[in-house]
């Protein structure tokens, strides 16, 4: 067995065989799984409290409204109560949340009283209730103009209508559901996993070197193994770790996955069916279906995996080079930032690139190497020419293995250099020197 091999397997089993691997490969799809149910368990305890609120209406504009939301109004007698005395009454009442004050209108202009509508409180009011006040308040002034100009608002209101577009995509093969909500999820979800395990095996990578370098155990290994391939056998033995922890994931996900739609929670029963027959034939239900049957999950699956490996392969070279190169992890911060920056950017990125995939700036991003791995993830639900798929996957394996050479060149001569301040101009200096 060569020693390249050998150190990738000792990496691959000294990781394995960890309790921390067996308990984050078992628990993380419970993990995942808990991140998508806990809004709708939480949501009970994340609700607005009900707010109780003063109003004081000079314009008589929401009169009788007795509950906007979660606030509740009581209104004081405008004649009675100044700004000045309502804002003393709520002071001395702890009872109340806040103070609603709109002031009287101008020529009956309804906007005046949108322009200078004020809402005092103790302590700070939901954003959701002022929301819902404005709102409100915008849709009382809107009946108060329309009837000003002659016009029955409850016939424009009846007038209103939702429009709902299904959105259907032409294929070779004919006519398929395109859920653009249900493709940008599976995307984000899809680079937002690649951008956690690029940072989390590469770091990896990175401690492994400086703990080997600090505790002097490279010097004895270095004796047997050149620097090159020890340095390969790293970072191949963890991205093999990686691999198969996606792996088991996958099918446990897709054993709960089965599991659950066996005790049909998630779809109606028989009787609800009788009850309710809309159910069976849900819009939204078949469009969902028809969206996930128009993906081909192998395609997704695929690209997952060599985007992943690839783009851990590129950054784990470079985190390697880096703990070769500084004496502590504390000396990593300034050679991590330019490293790190076109991954947080991607990920920053990743509204602009979900919402236009086929734009300009979601095509260059998918094309560079250095931000490829997340980009083109989010870009491929949406339907990528196999052009473009091939282009930014030859970029990607070319890039690494010049990055790697590069890497190489640094960590032969960094991994036995002790108590030495590294700059880049050092660095620059090791790229060229002989062994």
């Amino acid at each position: 067995m060569s020693p390249f091999t050998i150190v990738a397997k000792r990496e691959f089993l000294s990781r394995v065989r960890k309790r921390t691997f067996l308990l984050m490969t078992l628990l993380g799809p419970l993990f995942f799984g808990g991140l998508l149910i806990a809004p709708a368990l939480l949501q009970d305890y994340s609700e607005t409290p009900e707010q109780h609120l003063m109003v004081v209406d000079n314009s008589y504009l929401i009169v009788g409204m007795k509950q906007i939301g979660v606030a509740q109004m009581d209104y004081l007698n405008p004649e009675e109560f100044t700004e000045e005395r309502a804002i003393d009454a709520l002071k001395n009442n702890s009872e109340y949340d806040g103070l609603l004050y709109l002031p009287a209108s101008m020529n009956g202009d309804p906007d005046f009283i949108l322009r200078n509508a004020r809402l005092y409180s103790n302590s700070d009011i939901p954003t959701s209730v002022v929301r819902d006040i404005e709102m409100k308040l915008s849709q009382a002034a809107t009946k108060e103009k329309l009837k000003f100009y002659g016009v029955n608002p409850e016939l424009v209101q009846q007038s209103q209508t939702q429009a709902s577009i299904r959105t259907l995509k032409l294929t070779d093969t004919g006519i398929s559901e395109s859920n653009t909500g249900i493709k940008m999820a599976i995307g984000f979800g899809a680079g937002f996993i690649i951008y956690i395990f690029i940072f989390l095996y590469a770091a990896q990578i990175m401690r492994g070197v400086i703990e080997e370098k600090t505790s002097r155990i490279v010097e004895v290994i270095v004796s047997s193994v050149k620097p090159t391939q020890l340095m390969l056998g790293k970072i191949l033995g963890i991205a093999a770790v990686g691999v198969l922890q996606f792996l088991i994931w996958v099918v446990l996900t897709a054993g709960i996955l089965l599991a659950v739609n066996s005790l049909g929670l998630f779809t109606p029963d028989s009787a609800e069916i009788a009850t309710n027959p809309e159910l069976a034939t849900s819009p939204l239900l078949t469009e969902v279906q028809g969206t996930l049957s128009s993906l081909n999950p192998p395609l997704l699956l695929t690209s997952f995996l060599f985007y992943f490996i690839g783009g851990y392969l590129l950054y784990g070279s470079f985190f390697a080079a880096v703990g070769s190169a500084v004496d502590s992890e504390t000396d990593t911060q300034q050679f991590m930032l330019p490293l790190t920056v076109p991954l947080v950017l991607t990920f920053v990125l990743a509204t602009s690139i979900i919402e236009n995939p086929n734009g300009p700036l979601a095509f260059w991003l998918s094309m560079i190497p250095f931000s490829s791995p997340i980009a083109m993830m989010m870009r491929i639900p949406f339907g990528v020419s196999l052009w473009e798929l091939a282009l930014s996957s030859g970029l990607l394996v070319a890039t690494f293995l010049f990055t790697t050479w590069l890497a190489g060149r640094i960590y032969r001569i960094g991994i036995l250099s002790y108590g030495k301040k590294v700059t880049y101009a050092l660095i620059w200096k090791w790229l060229f020197m002989k062994p």
